[in-house]
């Protein structure tokens, strides 16, 4: 087979053998074993939409910062020496850009204001940061607030990820769901800052678990033709409770006897309770059952999902209960994402993809720095921005559906990551060109065309990073075995988290290197674009099980084997016409002449009894 994965030969490992000795019906999940339960049944279908559920929720909790630590508008109701007529400072600016700029002397002494009165601009009348009176030299507690939930994250993904490989998918779900209701309320009866900022990283260190044994859930209870839609569906619920967020916010405004902020954290936990009922109605992955050879519990599993599809198992033609019957007496073999050091192929996959994801999300914050209005503070989020990008990321998932259809999880992704290369190269160059070549004259109409084209160039750059990061979790989810499966997609995420981290991390040096910042992610989209054709096609294909079928699973080849045979197979040819040439007659007149001068300085008796038989031979060389 000229591509996915093949069968005729081992894997190319030049590092570790990976053991290949497994039953014949079992490993085949995908093609053997769910089609005899009834493929996707309705079991599997009811399954799906359980973990549909949760996604409304996590698009809720992801984009709460958005509002629990917006940036209020201040005014200084008691400024500092009211009675000195020499006070002739505006009254009314953004606090936390007045602590990063601090060093003004205008400045710092707005900052010396004894009172102040914050309005927030989204939705609710109190967050954490007029709480607290988070401004000027406090402000920075702001950015420590927003890193605690990303780095919660990220170590989630890489933690929760071995665990769903050792122990299951299953217990780290429930065991998630619990922790996040505890630490998700308990954020709400924060005393201060610094425990807001604590339980925060907890909160999202359960979220990452969450999110990450949901994705891998849905993706092995599919088959094949079904993974793909299956997994945007959840896509777009994540990007409704985005959108339904600030109505969120809204209804929570004014809450009596309570702070609004902790009226909408509450909200938005609350729900999390309705997945307290998957301890029992939940199952385990049958798929992460058998590659790590529970058998007992797979059988168990298995006539479960037949009685519930309706699928008798008596008859079993295919033989794979038989076949369960005879391997249970093996042990479970369980890996861990540490064992992909040992393979050659595996690991180069998972890095490109760790790269693709870490590129998409960290360009996609220059692209929206981008097209805010220079103007305008660059912490002010205002509703229409908040809006766009909530409308950039449905396009996302509308224009990502027909792409992979048409060309592929591969040729989707090369395609998205080329258009965000050109985006980001057009805006950092041809602005640049416009600007110093043309309309030098009329200062006004450039500056208004080398807005316009950078609004234009960010919203297509924002459109097309925003598909790569979707497509890079979900490429990475179908070629990963299921034995490691949870790690290789918490690695995958946790780039995806260091790529979202660059934004506060942007806004606490108050955007200072942010050209550098753009042309560095710009240089590794083109380094993507060379790094995706390594990359294997998985549409279609079933999904690694083992190992071994992670390391075999390798990129389509140019050349078929028998072309490429044909490509390095000797040819004989007829080379008797080049002996008549002048040339060789000469050299090999020469050569004749040469020998029988030899011939006649040995003794006679010599060159009788060998003579003949040397210039024989040596004729016979040289064509005479």
């Amino acid at each position: 087979m000229a591509g996915g994965r093949t069968e005729e030969h081992g894997p190319e490992n030049g590092f570790a053998s990976l053991d290949r000795s497994v039953p014949r019906l079992l490993p085949h999940i995908d093609a053997s074993v769910l089609p005899s339960l009834g493929g996707f049944g309705k079991h599997q279908k009811q399954l799906v939409i359980l973990t549909w559920i949760p996604a409304l929720f996590i698009g809720f909790s992801q984009f709460s910062d958005y509002f629990l630590l917006a940036q209020p508008n201040g005014t200084c109701v008691q400024p500092p020496g009211a009675n000195d007529s020499n006070w002739t400072l505006p009254s009314t600016a953004p606090p936390l850009l007045l602590w990063a700029n601090s060093t003004l002397d205008a400045d710092s002494a707005l900052c010396a204001c004894k009172e102040w009165r914050l309005e927030l601009q989204t939705g609710l009348s109190q967050n954490v940061v007029t709480k607290w009176q988070l401004v000027c030299n406090s402000a920075w507690k702001v950015h420590i607030a927003k890193f605690s939930l990303l780095v919660g994250s990220i170590f989630g993904y890489l933690v929760m990820g071995v665990m769903a490989d050792w122990y299951g998918r299953h217990p780290v779900l429930i065991l998630c769901v619990l922790f996040m209701l505890l630490f998700g309320v308990s954020v709400a009866f924060s005393v201060n800052v610094t425990m807001f900022s604590t339980l925060r990283f907890f909160e999202g260190f359960c979220l990452a678990g969450l999110a990450l044994s949901l994705y891998v859930l849905r993706i092995e209870l599919c088959l094949p033709d079904w993974r793909f839609s299956m997994t945007m569906v959840a896509s777009f619920l994540m990007v409704g409770g985005q959108l339904l967020m600030p109505g969120v916010a809204a209804l929570c405004r004014h809450w009596p006897n309570r702070d609004d902020w902790q009226v909408l954290q509450i909200v938005i936990i609350s729900p999390f309770v309705l997945m307290l009922p998957y301890v029992w109605i939940f199952p385990e992955s049958l798929r992460w059952l058998l590659a790590t050879q529970q058998y007992r519990r797979s059988k168990v599993m298995m006539l479960r999902i037949a009685r519930k599809n309706q699928v008798d198992m008596t008859t079993d033609p295919n033989g794979v209960l038989t076949e369960l019957e005879q391997e249970l007496h093996k042990k479970p073999e369980r890996s861990c994402i540490i064992k992909m050091m040992s393979t050659r192929n595996l690991w180069k996959n998972i890095v490109v993809l760790c790269v693709n994801s870490l590129t998409g999300y960290g360009i996609h914050h220059c692209f929206a720095r981008s097209m805010m209005d220079p103007e305008a503070r660059p912490t002010a989020l205002c509703h229409a921005d908040y809006y766009t990008m909530a409308g950039i990321a449905v396009a996302t998932c509308l224009a990502v559906c027909p792409a992979v259809g048409l060309m592929g999880r591969r040729g989707g992704l090369l395609t998205f990551m080329i258009i965000t290369a050109l985006a980001s190269l057009l805006q950092l160059g041809l602005l640049n060109l416009i600007g110093k070549y043309s309309l030098r004259h009329d200062t006004v109409l450039r500056d208004s065309l080398n807005r316009k084209f950078s609004v234009a160039f960010s919203i297509i750059g924002m459109f097309s990073s925003h598909a790569v990061s979707t497509l890079s979790i979900f490429f990475c989810a179908e070629i990963t075995p299921t034995v490691i499966r949870g790690g290789g997609l918490g690695l995958v995420l946790a780039s995806a988290g260091f790529g979202m981290l660059t934004a506060p991390i942007m806004e606490l040096h108050n955007q200072k290197g942010y050209f550098l910042h753009h042309v560095i992610f710009a240089c590794c989209t083109l380094l993507c674009i060379i790094c995706l054709l390594l990359l294997p096609e998985p549409r279609g294909q079933p999904l690694p099980e083992s190992l071994a079928d992670g390391e075999t699973f390798t990129r389509q080849q140019l050349l078929h084997p028998g072309e490429q045979h044909l490509l390095l197979s000797k040819i004989d040819r007829d080379y008797s016409r080049v002996h008549d040439t002048p040339i060789h007659l000469t050299a090999t007149g020469g050569a004749t002449a040469a020998v029988a001068t030899a011939l006649a300085a040995v003794p006679a008796s010599y060159a009788l009894a060998t003579g003949g038989e040397v210039i024989g031979n040596h004729a016979i060389a040289n064509g005479v």
